[in-house]
C-alpha cells in the first residue's frame, strides 16, 4: 500500500470514500455516501451479549489498581455484573424522570454503571470531572443537575467530591461510592448494588428497549454558550457504530486494542472509543494520563506496557507524546509494532507533527502508519466525516460516513454543514426551545460550522472546516473575520508555543489576539532565567517575545487582508478558568467568555499608546 511520500504504509482496512453530489436551486449542495449503511443492532445490549456468548474470557475493560497492577474484567464478567447492576437500578424505579448521574471519571465501574443503565433502558448523564472538581464554585454543576433531575448519582469516590456532592444533593438522590466514604454524607456502596440477585424483571426490560430508547445524555462542552443536555438513543449508538465500521473495515478483522484517556462524559470517547471496542469485542485499558505536563507521564508508563492496535486522540495528545517517543527506542518500538492506525479529531493537527511522527515510524517498523482524521459533534453521536484510505491532510475533514446526508446550505458568503441520518439526536434534554432552533424545515440538524470543498470541481477531495459563525465577527470596516481558519494558521504558526489563542476584534479597526502560551515551552526558550521564573519574566523574556513575532509575522506573510491579519498579542499568564466558563470539560476554549471575562486585556490591546505587554507585528511582514 504505496503512500503519497512512495513508500509503504502498513496494510489496514480503510475504505475509500466518495460522494453523490446534488445542487439545489437555492444553490444548497446535497452530499451523500454511494455506500447504504449496513444493519446493526436495536440495543446496546446485543454486542454485549455477543461477545460473553463468543469470547467470555477475553479482555474488555482494564484498569490499573492503587499498587499499579492492571486489574481486568472479561466480557462474560461484564455481562453478569452488568445485569445485576441493572436489577439493582430497576429495583430502584429509576427511569427516564428519575436518569442517573455520574460524576467520575473513567473507570471499571463507571463503564458497568453505564451499561447497566442501557441494558434496561435507564437514562444516565456522565457529567464532566472538571465541573466537580476544578470549579472553584458549581454553577454549571448546579445548571446540569438543574435539567437532568437525577434519581441517583455515583461518584466512585465520594470524599473527593464532598464539596460538590454538597451543593446539589438533595435528600430524594441516592449517592453510591465505590470507595468508602468518611464524609458525613449517606451512601450506598456500589458492591451492594453489583451483587444484586437478578430476576426475570431484567430480562423483560432489556427486550423493551428499543432503536428510539433514550440511552444517555450527554451534555455539550459548552464552547459557544452554557451546556445542553443531548439525547442519544439507543439508534444513535447502534448506527454510529456501523457508520465507523463501514469506514474502517479493519475493526471487524481482529478485536481491536486501545488505550484511551478520553473522558467518557465527552462523545469521542465514552461513544465513539468506547463503543467501537463493545462492538468489536476489543479491548480497552483505562488510561489515567492526560496531555498535559506530568500527567502524560501516566500515559507514557501504560503506552510501555500495551501494544495498541489504533490510536485515537486529539492533537495535543500527539505533540506531548513525541518528546518521549523521540527518547525512548523501546516505547517507539512497542508503539509502533502493532498499530495500524493513527486517528486525531477536535482540532487541526500541525503538518511539523505529521511529518515527524511519519518519519518515526518509518525508521521504527519500515513502514508509514495512516493517518485519519473527521469531524463530529456531541448530537451526531459523533462520527460523522471522515477521511479514508486515502489519508489526513492538515485542515482536512473528509466526507460524509454512509447513512448520513450532508447539506451544505448558503448562509451570507458561507455554507453551513446540516446533517439528517440515523445518528442524529432528536433534540435536547428538557429544553424543547432549542430543539426546535436546532433544525432546518428538511430536518437536517443545524452544526453551525462553515465548510468549503478543497475542489469545488472534485469534490471527492473532500471538506475543509471553514469557521464556526458563532464565532465570527465584523470589523469596523465592515470586513468578517472567520475565526476558525485565522485561529488555527496561528497555532500552526506558533508550532507548540501557544496552548491556544482567542481571536478578538468585533467593531474594532484590526484583529488581535489573546495567547494562552505553552508555558512549558516557553521556560524552555527562557532557560536563563531558571526553573522558579516568575510566569510574567517567562512571557517578557526577548526570546519568548521573538518567538511570537515571528508567529504573527508568518501568518502575515500569508494574508490577504486586515481580515487575516493579525496585528497585535497578548500572552496570557491566567489559565482559562472553568468558572468563567473560559474553559470546557474537553478543554477547548469559549471564545466569547474569554473576550468577556478579560474585557480589561482586549482594552489594553486596543489602546492608542501601544502597552508595552503587546506584541506587533513586524512592518515588513504586512508590507
Amino acid at each position: 500500500m504505496p503512500s503519497s511520500t512512495g513508500r509503504r504504509i502498513r496494510p489496514v482496512r480503510i475504505a475509500s470514500l466518495d460522494a453523490i453530489v446534488r445542487t439545489a436551486p437555492d444553490g444548497s449542495v446535497y452530499l451523500r455516501s454511494p455506500t447504504p449503511l449496513g444493519s446493526y443492532p436495536t440495543r446496546i445490549a446485543e454486542p454485549l451479549e455477543y461477545w460473553a456468548d463468543r469470547a467470555p474470557d477475553r479482555v474488555f475493560l482494564a484498569q490499573r489498581d492503587q499498587a499499579g497492577a492492571w486489574r481486568t474484567l472479561t466480557y462474560e464478567e461484564a455481562r453478569a455484573k452488568v445485569r445485576c447492576l441493572a436489577q439493582a437500578l430497576l429495583a430502584r424505579g429509576l427511569s427516564a424522570d428519575r436518569p442517573v448521574a455520574i460524576l467520575s471519571g473513567n473507570s471499571i465501574e463507571h463503564g458497568l454503571l453505564a451499561l447497566g443503565c442501557m441494558y434496561v433502558g435507564v437514562p444516565y448523564a456522565p457529567i464532566a470531572t472538571a465541573y466537580s472538581l476544578q470549579a472553584r464554585e458549581y454553577s454549571a454543576l448546579g445548571h446540569v443537575f438543574g435539567l437532568l433531575r437525577p434519581g441517583l448519582v455515583f461518584a466512585a469516590e465520594g470524599d473527593r467530591y464532598e464539596r460538590a456532592l454538597r451543593s446539589v444533593l438533595s435528600p430524594d438522590i441516592e449517592l453510591v461510592v465505590a470507595a468508602p466514604i468518611t464524609a458525613d454524607l449517606r451512601a450506598t456502596p456500589f458492591t451492594e448494588l453489583e451483587n444484586t440477585a437478578v430476576t426475570d424483571a431484567v430480562d423483560a426490560a432489556r427486550d423493551s428497549v428499543g432503536l428510539d430508547t433514550i440511552a444517555k445524555i450527554l451534555f455539550t462542552s459548552g464552547s459557544t454558550g452554557r451546556p445542553k443536555g443531548v439525547i442519544n438513543t439507543q439508534r444513535m449508538l447502534c448506527a454510529n457504530q456501523e457508520m465507523i465500521r463501514s469506514v474502517m473495515p479493519f475493526l471487524t478483522d481482529d478485536p481491536p486494542v486501545l488505550c484511551d484517556w478520553l473522558p467518557w462524559n465527552h462523545t469521542a470517547g465514552g461513544n465513539h472509543n468506547f463503543g467501537l471496542v463493545l462492538f468489536n469485542g476489543g479491548t480497552m485499558y483505562i488510561d489515567e494520563g492526560r496531555p498535559v505536563p506530568g500527567v502524560i507521564a501516566a500515559t507514557v508508563r501504560n503506552l510501555s506496557d500495551i501494544s495498541v492496535t489504533a490510536h485515537f486522540g486529539v492533537p495535543r495528545s500527539y505533540e506531548m507524546l513525541m518528546p518521549y517517543l523521540r527518547a525512548d527506542e523501546a516505547l517507539r518500538v512497542r508503539f509502533f509494532s502493532k498499530l495500524k492506525l493513527l486517528f486525531y479529531a477536535a482540532a487541526g493537527l500541525s503538518q511539523r507533527f505529521f511529518d515527524e511522527l511519519r518519519e518515526m515510524a518509518i525508521q521504527t517498523c519500515g513502514e508509514e502508519i495512516l493517518w485519519m482524521t473527521g469531524f463530529g459533534a456531541t448530537e451526531t453521536a459523533p462520527f460523522a466525516l471522515s477521511t479514508g484510505r486515502e489519508g489526513a491532510s492538515s485542515g482536512l475533514l473528509g466526507l460524509p460516513a454512509p447513512g448520513l446526508e450532508l447539506k451544505l446550505a448558503p448562509v451570507g458568503a458561507k455554507l453551513e454543514a446540516r446533517l439528517r441520518g440515523p445518528s442524529i439526536t432528536p433534540g435536547y434534554w428538557r429544553q424543547h426551545e432549542l430543539t426546535r432552533a436546532a433544525y432546518d424545515e428538511e430536518g437536517f440538524y443545524r452544526l453551525g460550522d462553515a465548510m468549503r470543498f478543497v475542489d469545488p470541481a472534485d469534490p471527492a477531495r473532500g471538506l475543509l472546516f471553514d469557521g464556526r459563525f458563532a464565532e465570527d465577527f465584523k470589523l469596523s470596516s465592515g470586513t468578517w473575520v472567520s475565526v476558525g481558519p485565522l485561529r488555527a494558521k496561528f497555532l500552526a504558526a506558533a508550532e507548540g508555543c501557544a496552548q491556544d489563542v482567542v481571536i478578538a476584534g468585533p467593531d474594532r479597526e484590526f484583529v488581535s489576539a489573546l495567547i494562552f502560551p505553552n508555558l512549558a515551552v516557553c521556560r524552555g526558550l527562557s532557560a536563563d532565567l531558571g526553573d522558579a521564573a516568575p510566569v510574567r519574566a517567562v512571557l517578557d523574556h526577548p526570546d519568548v517575545r521573538a518567538t511570537f513575532r515571528a508567529a504573527l509575522d508568518a501568518v502575515a506573510r500569508g494574508s490577504t487582508g486586515s481580515s487575516t491579519l493579525v496585528v497585535r498579542a497578548l500572552l496570557l499568564e491566567e489559565p482559562p478558568s472553568i468558572d468563567a466558563r473560559e474553559i470546557t470539560d474537553k478543554g477547548s476554549i469559549n471564545q466569547k467568555a474569554v473576550l468577556e471575562h478579560r474585557s480589561v486585556l482586549v482594552e489594553e490591546l486596543y489602546a492608542s499608546s501601544e502597552s508595552p505587554r503587546t506584541i506587533s507585528v513586524s512592518v515588513h511582514a504586512t508590507t
